[in-house]
């Protein structure tokens, strides 16, 4: 249970202790709850010194969801992405060893459901940790000082894909997702998106944006009772994010529905 990034600087006085210096933010949030979802990688790689410093910060059972980058989901759109996808690994996400939870591939809002288009995608995705270092020693020269290519231990590696065109509400990409035991990401995004609640892998992940406007409303008690109710029904590990983070809600709200489900 965690939030959808930490660095909101709306949060400092609110959420973190007024004083808190910021490179202690991370820290002070994973005191209170047990992971978080990295976002600064849909935007830009980011460094392997920033994801060893990030799970030094974290106690041991603390997980980190990473954001895959925009440049393979929107711009790329999923075609042609095996370089892209070789530099996101290589740009230090194994740097995180046993604290490296699932990846999330969050779909554009324009992308309709096309099978012979996600089901090659979904085929090329490494599963174990181990496959992904291969992958990831196929980076290009961007990477070429800068990378991280080592893993502590082969685990598996899971991953989640967040669609946001109607036509993704098919049998299709259900069955399509249980083959691959991806996660079709559970989203709440104050009813703009479709809310799809088919569990189709061995783990949950579910990313809440507002109850009743995009990333500014929070969540009653009554609508945290029935998240926890409906995450109840769901077996396996659940992986649930708040987004909802311009009015400060999301970590309050994570909290909250944490306090529930434990």
């Amino acid at each position: 249970m965690g939030t959808s990034g930490w660095f909101y600087p709306p949060w400092r006085g609110t959420f973190y202790p007024k004083g808190l210096v910021h490179r202690r933010e991370l820290e002070y949030l994973s005191s209170t709850l047990n992971s978080v979802e990295i976002n600064g990688t849909f935007y830009s790689l980011q460094k392997p010194d920033s994801f060893r410093r990030w799970a030094s910060e974290t106690p041991d059972d603390f997980v980190f969801a990473v954001k895959g980058p925009r440049f393979v989901t929107h711009m790329k759109k999923l075609r042609d992405v095996d370089t892209p996808v070789a530099n996101f690994l290589a740009s230090g996400v194994l740097a995180l060893g046993p604290k490296l939870g699932p990846i999330l591939w969050q779909l554009p809002p324009a992308m309709r459901f096309d099978p012979d288009r996600l089901g090659p995608f979904l085929d090329s995705l490494p599963r174990t940790t181990a496959a992904a270092a291969d992958l990831a020693r196929r980076h290009d020269q961007r990477l070429d000082g800068r990378d991280w290519l080592e893993i502590d231990e082969d685990r598996p590696l899971r991953h989640a894909v967040e669609v946001r065109h109607p036509s993704f509400e098919t049998p299709e990409l259900v069955g399509l997702l249980r083959d691959q035991n991806v996660a079709l990401v559970l989203a709440d995004a104050a009813r703009r998106y479709p809310v799809m609640d088919e569990q189709t892998a061995d783990f949950t992940y579910c990313r809440l944006h507002g109850d009743e406007k995009l990333y500014v409303s929070g969540y009653s008690d009554k609508s945290l009772d029935n998240w926890a109710t409906t995450l109840r029904r769901h077996t396996g590990d659940i992986h649930v994010y708040f987004d909802n983070d311009v009015k400060v809600h999301a970590p309050f709200d994570a909290r909250g529905l944490l306090d529930r489900l434990s």
